[in-house]
C-alpha cells in the first residue's frame, strides 16, 4: 500500500522502500500520470490519497481540480481512495477531498500526541494543527483555518521575498524592497546554509542556477542591485533580514494558537522541519517516523487507511 499527497507543487508518495517527493506544478501541466505510474507496482495492493493541488490557478474551481485529481490518480490506481476532511475515505470526487491532507495528519498524529500542537512547515505553507480534537476541524477549508490562524501562507522554499519584508538595511541604509518575482525563501535559505541545493527543488526566479552564487545574485536583485553593487554583504543582509522576519510570523502564529487551544509539545514536521525544531524548540517528528517528516500527509492518509482496514 501507498501513500500519496497530491500538492500543487509537489507530489510526494510514501511506499513500503521509502519517501518520493516530485516537483510537479499542475499550473504548468505538470506529468502526474506518469510520475504516479513509477509507483504502480508497489500500489498493487491499494493507494490512500490526499490533496491540496485543486487549488492549482490551472483549475477554473476547486471542484474542477478535485475531479481532475481524482480521475488522473485513478487512471493509474482503479482502485485508490480519497481521504476528505469529513474524516471519510471516498473512491470518486467531492467536496470534501478539498485540501485535507493536512486534516489527515492531525488524525494521524492525535493518537500519538493527542494534546500536542502540530506545524508543518512546506515548501509553500506552513500547517499549524491542535490534535486535541480532530473532530472539531472537520470540514474546514482552507478559508477557514486561514481565518483562525491554522494555516500561514509561507514556506522554505516558494515564498517571494518581498511576500515578507518591505525594507532591508543596506550598508546601514534602510532600503526599501522590489515587488517584482526577483528571489524565493529558497534562495535565502540556501545562502544563510538551511538547505542544500539538492533541496532546492523548485525553480528558481530567473531560471537560473540554484547554487549559493546565483543565489546571492537573485537576492541582490531584491533591492534593483546587482551582486557587486552590494556585496556578498549586502546580499546577505536581505537574506538574513527575510528569515528574521519569516521566523517571527511563524514563531507569533505558533504562540497564537498555542494560547488559545493550550495544544503542548510543538511537534515539527515538512520540509522545513530542522528550522521549526530550533526555531520554536520544537520535538522533531523525524525522531518517530524518520523520512516520512518531509511528506507527512502521504505517510499520515497510508496509515490511516491501514488502522481502518484493520478495524
Amino acid at each position: 500500500m501507498i501513500g500519496i499527497d497530491v500538492g500543487g507543487a509537489n507530489v510526494k508518495v510514501v511506499t513500503g522502500s521509502g519517501v518520493h517527493t516530485h516537483y510537479c506544478p499542475l499550473w504548468k501541466g505538470a506529468p502526474l500520470r506518469d510520475i504516479l505510474s513509477r509507483y504502480r507496482d508497489e500500489g498493487r495492493e491499494g493507494a490512500a490519497v490526499v490533496m491540496s493541488g485543486e487549488l492549482a490557478d490551472c483549475f477554473s474551481t476547486k471542484e474542477e481540480g478535485i475531479a481532475w485529481i481524482v480521475r488522473t490518480v485513478r487512471e493509474v490506481f482503479p482502485g485508490a481512495l480519497f481521504y476528505g476532511t469529513d474524516g471519510r475515505f471516498h473512491d470518486s470526487p467531492t467536496p470534501a477531498l478539498a485540501a485535507a491532507n493536512w486534516f489527515a495528519a492531525a488524525v494521524y498524529l492525535h493518537s500519538l500526541c493527542p494534546g500536542g500542537l502540530l506545524v508543518d512547515m512546506g515548501s509553500t505553507t506552513t500547517d499549524i494543527i491542535p490534535l486535541s480534537s480532530p473532530k472539531s476541524l472537520r470540514g474546514l477549508s482552507d478559508l477557514a483555518r486561514l481565518q483562525r490562524g491554522y494555516l500561514l501562507y509561507t514556506g522554505l522554499l516558494r515564498t517571494p521575498i518581498p511576500a515578507v519584508i518591505r525594507n532591508v538595511q543596506i550598508n546601514g541604509v534602510p532600503t526599501p524592497v522590489s515587488s517584482e518575482y526577483f528571489a524565493t525563501s529558497a534562495d535565502a535559505h540556501l545562502a544563510l546554509g538551511h538547505i542544500r541545493e539538492e533541496e532546492y527543488t523548485c525553480e528558481t526566479p530567473d531560471g537560473r542556477g540554484k547554487d549559493r552564487e546565483f543565489c546571492l545574485r537573485r537576492l541582490a536583485r531584491v533591492v534593483c542591485a546587482d551582486l557587486p553593487e552590494i556585496g556578498e554583504d549586502g546580499a546577505m543582509a536581505v537574506a538574513a533580514s527575510f528569515w528574521e522576519t519569516q521566523g517571527e510570523m511563524v514563531r507569533g502564529a505558533v504562540q497564537t494558537v498555542q494560547q488559545a487551544s493550550g495544544a503542548n509539545p510543538i511537534l515539527a514536521a515538512g520540509t522545513g522541519s530542522r528550522l521549526l525544531v530550533s526555531l520554536l524548540g520544537a520535538r522533531d517528528l523525524g525522531r518517530d517516523i524518520g523520512d516520512a517528516v518531509s511528506a507527512l500527509p502521504a505517510h499520515a492518509v497510508r496509515e490511516v487507511m491501514r488502522r481502518d482496514l484493520t478495524c
